[in-house]
């Protein structure tokens, strides 16, 4: 029977597990919080060409840090299964899980918005039936004009939607082909190395052929090294602390990543990235940024994974109110961008106007009763299929569920 035990005590390593897989959860708020807040900063006109500017448009590298947080949790199961010689994952029963856990939420979400434009100027791209079924069905980045406003921010859902779909492919090839069924780490190392060189080659594909559609910018390659680095990431805790990985234990000094994170961070905000776009349209910045922002999501996540102090981050990220916010980050994901839309309305601010806090605080203030409603109706509604809580506060105690579950909320797809 699937039931919580109690904490054993602070300094268990039972205890410092269930931290870390909270910490997995709540690092989730923490990246939609930045993604609210670029938000926010775009529509009061705080993407300017400076410094301050550029702090607000980075904000974004919240998108990385879910692609790499996917990568990560969805890859374990190939890992385990490449190191172990287990049998490969159901692709059935994984791509259920992920239409279950994906679906139900944005279907409501996409046919709420089209029925609010209905009385609203939905402008010009997006409208009518065809634009709904786009949306409905994920293929909203492929082809011009398809973004429905209130709904702009679900570029990055269909992009994780098309990394859930080549994953098992990936994986297998991985499994089957590369590591052959046996422990072959170095090569495992290797293939997720290339997968990380698609992305610096389709920027200069896409971005120096005026031929490719405009689109394909957003499309998969794009961002497949965030994806893949994540899955490295997964690689190396699987085998940090064992035998000749002992090192990797030693290696991630959360301090000194963070540090990496913060100079990474403050580099992306400077002229090397590029203009206030998620892919510049130099190929050059384009190929930086997408490595300053990798550097930064694996500055924040490494200790949360790897190592024996998860660090500021993870201690940040175990707190109550974080994970809560992150059990909900996928519906606080879905609905910010709408609820953004009406408030700067309702403050009455010109367009590219106003205050950029007060737009950002009330529209938390609206998304998060909003998210936490729809993640409760939509969690006793539509089944799980078993899915475990992550560990979870009660009485002040913390209740650590007694196995383990890559199902976990921390899963859950939520991208800018």
């Amino acid at each position: 029977m699937r039931t919580p035990v109690g904490n054993p005590g602070p300094d268990t390593p039972s205890h410092r597990a269930a931290e870390r897989i909270a910490a997995l959860t709540g690092i989730r708020a923490i990246a939609a919080l930045l993604v609210v807040l670029a938000h926010a900063g775009y529509w009061t006109g705080r993407y300017t060409n400076d410094l301050l500017g550029g702090f607000f448009s980075r904000l974004e590298v919240g998108v990385t840090m879910f692609f790499m947080l996917s990568g990560f949790l969805l890859f374990r199961g190939w890992v385990r299964a490449a190191q172990r010689a287990r049998p490969l994952p159901s692709t059935t029963e994984y791509l259920r899980h992920r239409a279950r856990r994906v679906l139900p939420a944005y279907w409501f979400v996409v046919t709420v918005v089209y029925l609010i434009y209905l009385v609203r100027d939905p402008g010009p791209i997006g409208g009518g039936f065809d634009g709904y079924l786009r949306n409905m069905t994920l293929t909203q980045i492929y082809g011009f004009g398809h973004l429905h406003l209130g709904l702009t921010q679900t570029w990055s859902l269909a992009v994780e939607a098309s990394f859930y779909v080549v994953l098992p492919l990936i994986g297998w090839f991985a499994v089957r082909v590369v590591c052959r069924g046996g422990p072959h780490p170095i090569r495992l190392t290797a293939l997720l190395c290339a997968l990380m060189l698609v992305t610096p080659l389709w920027h200069l594909f896409t971005l120096e052929n005026d031929s490719i559609d405009f689109t394909a910018r957003l499309w998969l390659p794009g961002f497949m090294a965030w994806f893949a680095g994540g899955m490295l990431l997964a690689l190396a805790a699987h085998h940090a602390g064992r035998g000749r990985a002992q090192w990797l234990v030693r290696a991630v000094n959360p301090y000194l990543l963070l540090l990496f994170a913060a100079v990474a961070f403050f580099m992306a905000c400077t002229p090397l990235g590029g203009e206030a776009t998620i892919t510049p349209q130099d190929p050059g910045a384009a190929i930086i940024k997408s490595a300053l922002y990798l550097v930064i999501a694996f500055g924040l996540m490494a200790p949360l994974v790897i190592g024996d102090d998860p660090g500021p981050v993870g201690w940040l990220c175990s707190r109550r109110p974080v994970v809560w916010l992150g059990e909900i980050s996928y519906e606080l994901f879905l609905v910010h961008v709408m609820v953004l839309e009406l408030v700067v309305d309702v403050l009455g601010y010109k367009p590219f106007q106003g205050s950029t806090l007060v737009a950002f605080f009330v529209t938390l203030a609206i998304s998060v009763p909003l998210a936490a409603g729809l993640h409760r109706a939509l969690g006793r509604w539509i089944p799980t299929g078993g899915r475990l809580r992550p560990p979870h506060w009660h009485g002040g105690r913390l209740l650590i569920p007694q196995r383990a579950n890559v199902s976990s909320r921390a899963d859950a797809p939520d991208a800018g």
